[in-house]
């Protein structure tokens, strides 16, 4: 966990403390901390714990100080809203919020950082309304028995990768991420602002029961399974479980509840047509999120289950690849989101086999008609990738956003992305993490942008190459990516 050193007799040298036996018991109290919900605590720990060794303060790591002011020139700018770009515009970013927003040049204040964009194309930080922090890069074998450790770290260094593709922000639906998101938030690790859901919220036999069918029969109050004590789903088969679960995951700091009510693709035991929790068990955890003033977003592929989410009070759906007209009809009329992924082919997903392989297909051909129905009815639809188990998948999250042209304009495929998905992210109320607008650059705004190198209202498989395409990469005020050429 330390790095080894040469001893040194310099008091401000961290020098080898593994011969003393005092560091043994602290790393073997550390360890133990490293659990799923002590993970930034374990870490805190050891730091203290070193302190009481002898360690100097400085060994310590800080929040960040506060960034100084930074004043972007020489803009085109997409706000999130407007269709078109606005030529020759000038940007300044006080401490994590856009101060100023002008036509020609801002005069900078004394000491402030200057950088001229030459002409590049700004626009907001990209948002995922459908991601897993915890489970996007490892393959479901080893978050299954993988150590602690190693799944919260490969995490960790995934939400870089997320933060470095120009994705500021997302909405985990489903993991033991409250961790990720604290160490993030706090500046020891980079990534996006995350909206977490905490554990979703599944029946036995649905989607997410991934146990070993050693691990039934399940006794109410009994032990709890691995998948269940890690925090990737909470088993639930009554409306008094569900209220429980539910309120364990708003304790924890989720900004919206996650519940499963049908089947899915990647639990092989839980085929799409399921309908997997109850009316009344979906209105209870509705009406505890309720209680704390924010919303319930419901997994759903097929006709039956959006209707009964949809009468139990959700006020999101996730996926319905699979509904018909009348039921985009019923979305539309209840002012109900509509959170869908554009799975196109293989290429978007792990490889699968088996009843998984043939739920992959019903839901690829039902991809196309889903997106136009929501067109049809003017449905509130929100941009998420889903990718899951795979490193190499993972890193297709922009491709997977650059599928959208197939239905929509550019500028379209931008505002839903940026302003749209923040609407979404909006409706957990006072359970927003992040108080302040996202998803737009204006005055007031969080400073989450991205300089593009060309105009993406013109070509946006741009986005798919962020390696190469984004110039300038800034989150909350702090700029992540700058390969902008010197003045």
């Amino acid at each position: 966990m330390f790095a080894c050193t040469t001893l040194s007799d310099n008091a401000d040298h961290v020098g080898c403390l593994c011969h003393k036996p005092a560091f043994h018991a602290v790393t073997r109290k550390v360890s133990s901390e490293l659990s799923r919900r002590g993970f930034v605590a374990g870490a805190g720990g050891s730091l203290a714990a070193l302190t009481a060794l002898g360690l100097p303060a400085r060994a310590q790591t800080a929040t960040p100080a506060a960034p100084s002011v930074t004043v972007l020139t020489n803009l085109r700018l997409f706000d999130g809203v407007s269709s078109s770009l606005r030529n020759g515009v000038s940007m300044m970013i006080e401490g994590n919020r856009i101060s100023s927003i002008a036509d020609g040049a801002l005069p900078p204040p004394a000491g402030a950082q200057v950088i001229d964009c030459g002409g590049r194309t700004a626009i907001p930080g990209l948002i995922d309304a459908h991601w897993h922090t915890m489970f996007v890069a490892l393959p479901v074998q080893v978050l299954l028995a993988g150590d602690t450790g190693y799944i919260h770290l490969a995490a960790a260094a995934e939400a870089e990768r997320t933060l470095m593709r120009g994705f500021t922000t997302v909405r985990d639906l489903g993991g033991p991420v409250f961790a990720i998101k604290q160490a993030v938030d706090e500046g020891l690790v980079p990534g996006p602002r995350i909206y977490p859901s905490g554990a979703m919220i599944t029946a036995t036999g649905g989607h997410g029961d991934l146990r070993p069918l050693s691990d039934i029969p399940r006794q109410p109050g009994g032990k709890l399974s691995y998948a269940e004590s890690s925090g990737s789903a909470a088993i639930v088969d009554s409306p008094d479980e569900v209220r429980l679960r539910v309120r364990e995951q708003l304790m924890q700091g989720a900004s919206q509840i996650k519940i499963v009510g049908g089947g899915g693709v990647s639990s092989p035991r839980s085929p799409l047509d399921l309908l997997t929790l109850g009316e009344a068990e979906v209105r209870a955890a509705v009406e505890v999120a309720t209680d704390w003033n924010t919303f319930v977003t419901v997994h759903a592929y097929t006709p039956p289950t959006i209707r009964r989410a949809i009468a139990a009070g959700a006020r999101c759906i996730e996926h319905a690849h699979m509904m018909d007209d009348a039921t985009a009809e019923l979305i539309a009329g209840k002012d109900v989101w509509l959170s869908i992924q554009p799975f196109l082919s293989d290429a978007d997903t792990v490889p699968l086999t088996g009843p998984s392989r043939v739920a992959q297909v019903q839901v690829f051909a039902g991809t196309d008609s889903a997106y136009k129905l929501a067109i049809k009815h003017g449905l509130k639809t929100a941009f998420g990738s889903d990718m899951l188990f795979s490193r190499e998948l993972a890193a297709r999250q922009s491709i997977m956003l650059t599928h959208l042209k197939r239905w929509y304009s550019n500028a379209q495929i931008l505002t839903m992305a940026t302003a749209t998905n923040a609407e979404l992210l909006a409706l957990c109320g006072p359970r927003n993490p992040y108080p302040g607008k996202l998803g737009v650059l204006a005055t007031g705004a969080l400073a989450d942008l991205l300089v593009v190198d060309g105009n993406p209202l013109d070509d946006i498989d741009l986005l798919s190459r962020p390696a190469t395409s984004l110039a300038l990469i800034m989150k909350d005020g702090r700029i992540h990516k700058n390969i902008l050429p010197r003045g």
